[in-house]
């Protein structure tokens, strides 16, 4: 299901229109040079720097100053910050400044990486932007302004919101489900303006660009030739280039001889495209993957042709420029054509051909997904625990430069592994494992920075445990909230003594509970009960008791099919030869089969409606009076352990309702807006192509109840039938095509994974209400630091003694952090710094905290949660000190929004080119209103203390 395979990427469709339909006017043909510079598919960075990587940019910057008509786009940042920083001279580094000043040369997307649309999150897609867009301003005062997402495999409804907030005029795509790419070419319906989001619609709308069928490489097949042709520069070699220059595949030079035979081929390409198109101005991308490492070459041949096309333009009915992806935008927004609108359906999944549907990777490599969304989660609460460190003062002795390092560290690995054959599983072992090991490093870097502001807000008060044969006197424990809400929940901790006794700051005894470990032998799992207002600490002292029992509490018991804690109902049932146990909370009845050690079905209580069954294996939590536990006792936690699979196997779960769901689900873009699934029947390979992402949630209903599942990591998700959902959690395969063999991409995952999952089931108020905050309770659980003491017990700082920040449930704090950039805010100084040549000399800029503000609800969703959401940043950051001023920013950062004029495109009558389609807003001030779907950037600064 949903095979692992590689494509060759030209296979071309030959779909010609019927003639008389295209456009009135010659056809304008855009070369836009560019080389797509995959950051980690076959080989390492590292391998693809010495290979080629670094001579495209040499090559590139030395052949644009050679000739004033060239064109160059460069796309991802990892490989150019890498060749900037690491191999530029001081004359190459002049020159792309030079370039860029004059055009010629543009960055386009900007990220540090090409993301992946379909497995990714929303959080780490703007991060990913964010980090390239700031290297660029910072160096450069650049903000790129168009995308050319041409490699991802399918497209999300997330990414036009995503580009327009991030301040672009246009969107590039490319990869969609074949036969939809080869409809809307013979419709011309290539073009179009896209509304991403139903609540947000025409005010982030962006216009979008799909590839036809060639893609975004050149056609290779010349038939005067049996080489490949436009790619004279051959095949890159690994590990490092031919000493003697030449490399495979060279297509044949351009000369006196051959040159009308390469036009007409050009041309006759061209054509076809043109055929596709509502414009004669036609897109002819040159290049494909790992091209231009030898710049010269290329332009050297391809001037000549193009001159020799201009000098017969008449007679070829075409004329051919050298351009960047914003020359053609711009050609084409200048001629204020109207364009159709297309809503906010996304274009997954995707497929090539009938057999060979790209939905494998939802799932694939689940290790590296769970790795990858951990990291970013432990970024997630790194980033606010150092911005509360800092503000409204520091509190200890720790470098700023340091831990900026640590931070840095981890926002570029959690930033690459975002890329289309990273966290899709779509690489090679050792490329894993080159992102493995930059996700672990940075992992620990930022464990270590979490360690020194505990410690530093501990000591003295807590002296860590001498090393001794009869070990720690006791532990200590700071669990850290990273939501902006208070949240009630339980942390799991291992010791090695069955008796604990367990107080807080004050030194109360706190709700606990301890039994054997699930997972370490001769130890055991300690559960405490916790309630942490947002980004606030609770502090944890944790001694042995004389008796195993002593200092345990009932009321924070845990119950689940392998764990036989909690309050049981004192009868057992029948149920088909089956001994049933039920366990209960106060909202549902669990049955567990005890010849199976599984769960048997779950009971909504109090349920007015018909009861449902589901076949799951769970935890269920009951909370203790005096505890909000709404979140807590709704959920039901799934834990699954998957692997070494047998060869050529998926494990998938499967779990059958009556609900009356006629075959459709609902599963995410990217964890910001769900999509409608229903089932969809082919001649052909029906149960891959019904796959869909689930990257955070995803449910099913009827008339009036709900289902909803929620995850930790991305997985692929269907209804295969009726009130059914499966979800698959691991997969291992292998083919024996000769292409995947030799580049050692097939899929043969050994490792063992441990995916969760939560399950809500109630009514669709209840769901619709809890659903956005316990998904984000499931990706930013606090943060637990651990260790042992000494001596007597010390004395903890008490919880009020950092005031917490709290936002209305609606709202979600996306990001709260010190990015350290160095440019100023003002754009007219940054430039005048970067002209003057001031360029690395400032300070990381401590004092700048940015802020994001997401608004979990679509419009319309729930009566209550949907509406407009005003707050005053001056309350809501009083704990991080006095606001002086509130700048908003575009979603990057690089833009101030009152300085933001996006194109706008003709859709109907009453829109105009050039109307902008930037919602106005009040001046900036500390008084927000957020409405349903938005996310708003600010910069904050803080009173100097």
């Amino acid at each position: 299901m949903g095979q692992l395979c590689w494509l060759p990427l030209l296979a071309p469709l030959l779909l010609l229109r019927p003639p008389g339909v295209q456009s009135a006017g010659p056809i304008r043909a855009f070369v836009v040079p560019h080389s797509h510079m995959d950051v980690g598919w076959v080989y390492t960075v590292q391998e693809s720097m010495r290979a080629y990587a670094a001579n495209v940019y040499t090559s590139v910057v030395e052949e644009l100053a050679r000739g004033q008509q060239r064109r160059f786009i460069a796309v991802e940042q990892e490989f150019f910050r890498l060749w900037w920083d690491g191999v530029a001279s001081d004359q190459q580094k002049y020159q792309v400044r030079q370039l860029l000043e004059e055009g010629r040369l543009e960055f386009v997307i900007g990220g540090q990486v090409m993301h992946d649309e379909a497995v990714t999150h929303l959080d780490d897609q703007i991060l990913q932007l964010t980090e390239g867009h700031g290297f660029l301003y910072e160096t450069f005062g650049i903000r790129p302004q168009f995308s050319w997402h041409v490699d991802p495999f399918g497209a999300s409804a997330t990414t036009p919101t995503l580009f327009a907030l991030a301040g672009f005029n246009a969107h590039l795509g490319s990869r969609i489900d074949y036969d939809l790419k080869a409809a809307m070419q013979e419709a011309r319906g290539l073009q179009f303006v896209w509304r991403g989001s139903p609540s947000l619609s025409e005010r982030q709308e962006i216009f979008t660009h799909i590839m036809d069928q060639y893609s975004y490489c050149t056609p290779s097949h010349i038939p005067f030739s049996n080489r490949s042709g436009f790619y004279w520069n051959g095949v890159a070699v690994f590990p490092k280039p031919p000493q003697d220059g030449v490399y495979p595949n060279m297509s044949e030079p351009v000369t006196p001889a051959n040159i009308n035979l390469y036009a007409e081929a050009l041309v006759a390409n061209v054509k076809q495209r043109a055929a596709w198109f509502r414009t004669p101005h036609v897109l002819w991308p040159w290049g494909c993957d790992k091209q231009f490492f030898n710049a010269s070459v290329q332009f050297a041949n391809m001037d000549p042709l193009l001159d020799h096309i201009n000098s017969h333009a008449a007679e070829l009915g075409v004329s051919v420029q050298y351009a960047t992806l914003g020359d053609y935008f711009r050609a084409l927004h200048a001629l204020n054509v109207t364009w159709r609108v297309r809503d906010h359906h996304d274009f997954l999944p995707y497929s090539t051909e009938p057999f060979q549907a790209w939905t494998g990777f939802y799932t694939s490599r689940s290790s590296l997904k769970g790795l990858a969304r951990r990291a970013s989660a432990l970024l997630y609460a790194g980033e606010s625990m150092f911005t509360r460190y800092l503000w409204p003062a520091p509190r200890g002795h720790l470098d700023p430069t340091w831990a900026l390092q640590q931070l840095q560290q981890l926002r570029w690995a959690v930033s690459e592994v975002q890329h289309h054959d990273a966290i899709t599983g779509t690489e090679s072992p050792k490329v894993r494992d080159m992102y493995a090991t930059h996700l672990a490093s940075g992992m620990l870097g930022m464990r270590k920075l979490m360690a020194s502001i505990v410690l530093d807000e501990l000591q003295p008060q807590a002296p860590m445990a001498a090393s001794s044969d009869a070990g720690p006197a006791g532990h200590f424990a700071s669990v850290y909230n990273p939501l902006a809400w208070t949240v009630t929940t339980i942390v799991t901790l291992t010791v090695g003594f069955p008796g604990v006794r367990v107080t807080d700051e004050a030194g109360h005894p706190v709700p606990s509970q301890i039994q054997n470990s699930t997972e370490t032998p001769s130890a055991y799992d300690l559960l405490i009960l916790t309630t942490i207002p947002g980004l606030s600490y609770r502090h944890y002292n944790i001694r042995p008791t004389a008796g195993a029992q002593e200092g345990t509490q009932e009321p924070a018991a845990t119950v689940a099919s392998t764990l036989q804690f909690g309050r049981r109902l004192r009868r057992r049932t029948s149920h088909a030869g089956r001994y049933l146990v039920p366990v209960a909370n106060d909202c549902y009845i669990v049955l567990l089969d005890q010849d199976t050690n599984l769960m048997h079905s779950i009971w909504e209580r109090n349920m007015t409606a018909q009861n449902y069954t589901y076949a799951i294996r769970s935890r269920l939590t009951h909370v203790p009076q005096g505890h909000d536990g709404e979140l807590l006792c709704h959920r039901i936690e799934q834990e699954y352990q998957a692997g070494p699979l047998e060869l050529n196997r998926e494990a998938v779960l499967r779990t059958s309702t009556n609900l009356n769901s006629q075959q459709v689900i609902y599963s995410d873009n990217n964890g910001y807006q769900m999509q409608r699934r229903p089932y969809v029947s082919y001649v052909n390979n029906s149960i891959a192509r019904n796959y869909y992402p689930m990257v955070q949630s995803a449910f099913m209903e009827d008339g009036k109840s709900r289902l909803v599942l929620l995850s930790e990591r991305a997985h692929g998700i269907s209804s295969q039938g009726n009130g059914q959902v499966e979800v698959m959690l691991h997969r291992r395969l292998w083919n024996n095509f000769d292409w995947d063999l030799g580049y050692n991409l097939t899929l043969n995952d050994t490792s063992v994974v441990h995916p969760v999952l939560w399950l809500l089931l109630g009514s669709w108020s209840l769901t619709t209400a809890l659903r956005q905050r316990s998904a984000l309770a499931l990706q930013h659980r606090p943060v637990v630091l651990f260790g042992d003491l000494a001596g007597t017990a010390p004395k903890l700082p008490g919880p009020q003694q950092q005031e917490a920040v709290t936002l209305p449930p609606n709202l979600h704090l996306q990001i709260l952090s010190i990015p350290g950039w160095r440019y100023s805010s003002n754009h007219t100084e940054h430039s005048q710094n970067l002209r003057k040549g001031h360029r690395g000399e400032a300070q990381a800029d401590l004092r700048r905290v940015l802020l994001r503000l997401y608004h979990l609800y679509e419009v319309g969703e729930d009566p209550v949660l949907s509406q407009p959401v005003t707050v005053n940043l001056e309350a809501v950051l009083q704990a991080l000190g006095s606001v002086v001023a509130v700048e908003e920013r575009s979603l990057t950062g690089t833009w101030d929004l009152s300085m933001l004029h996006r194109w706008s495109w003709r859709t109907g009558p009453g829109r105009h080119r050039g109307d902008t389609t930037s919602p106005s807003r009040p001046p900036g001030g500390p008084i927000i209103t957020v409405h349903p779907k938005e996310i708003r950037t600010f910069f904050i600064h803080f009173q100097q203390q």
